[in-house]
């Protein structure tokens, strides 16, 4: 049985079809890329998932359950949870102190906390091993600055260590490489790379293709909210509609 299947998902904005009958599943363990020109769906797409918006129309099916139209914090809960391509943090507080509401959460305690038990006690120093498992140096400062002084790399990484606080089943990752260096992308695809290994299914929403193809096997191409294709990176590439969509608005690969 596939971890998620999205059957026949529609979104209409008023007269705008942001999403047209799409449908996908991902199993346990894979990682799943999405691509699309800007304004393709996407980030709808995620939403929809989320919870964020209720889809029109379709099923979302996550481990058997219809998740369509449930809260976003009910989402979490089960298990599903994503990063965000704009960073919210808790800007006034240190980038450790932004793990403690998650860790104090109703999933954090159920599954036992990240990877089902393996953290346990003051959660201030789970924390601190979040962070260090995502990149942040232990020793140094910077798990103590507020984060809203910290520049993006590290607010990627503080986005990824909130939901591995979560103990997610489902990590879903929109544009995690966007902004970064080339030096900080070379670092992150073996982390997500490690994430996967440890356990978590991932689907990453992202631009950045060469990177993502690193990592991802299997990738969808969307546009005006059509699903165009399904496959292998080399078929997704070859295939017309994803050239003329994606590669002639977005400027080559």
């Amino acid at each position: 049985m596939a971890m998620l299947t999205v059957k026949q998902l529609s979104k209409n904005f008023g007269g705008v079809t942001a999403l047209n009958d799409i449908n996908f599943s991902i199993n346990k363990g894979e990682i799943l890329g999405v691509i699309g020109p800007n304004g393709s769906g996407k980030t709808t797409l995620i939403n929809c998932i989320t919870g964020f918006i209720k889809a029109s129309a379709g099923e979302i099916i996550f481990n058997g359950r219809n998740i369509k139209g449930m809260q976003p914090y009910k989402i979490v809960n089960l298990g599903i949870c994503r990063t965000f391509q704009i960073m919210r943090p808790y800007s006034s507080m240190p980038a450790y102190k932004n793990l403690i509401i998650p860790l104090y959460g109703p999933r954090a305690r159920k599954t036992g906390g990240w990877r089902g038990g393996g953290r346990h006690g003051d959660r201030n120093i789970i924390a601190l091993d979040l962070l260090e498992e995502v990149g942040f140096e232990r020793e140094s400062k910077v798990p103590y600055k507020l984060a809203g002084t910290l520049p993006t790399g590290y607010l990627k990484r503080l986005e990824l260590a909130r939901c591995l606080a979560l103990n997610p089943d489902l990590l879903i990752c929109d544009e995690v490489f966007s902004g970064l260096s080339m030096s900080e992308i070379a670092s992150m695809v073996p982390l997500i790379e490690k994430l996967n290994k440890s356990g978590v299914t991932i689907i990453m929403i992202e631009h950045r293709l060469k990177e993502l193809f690193k990592v991802a096997k299997r990738i969808m191409a969307i546009s005006y909210g059509d699903k165009i294709i399904e496959g292998s990176p080399t078929e997704v590439m070859a295939n017309e509609k994803v050239k003329e969509a994606y590669l002639g608005s977005e400027g080559g690969v």
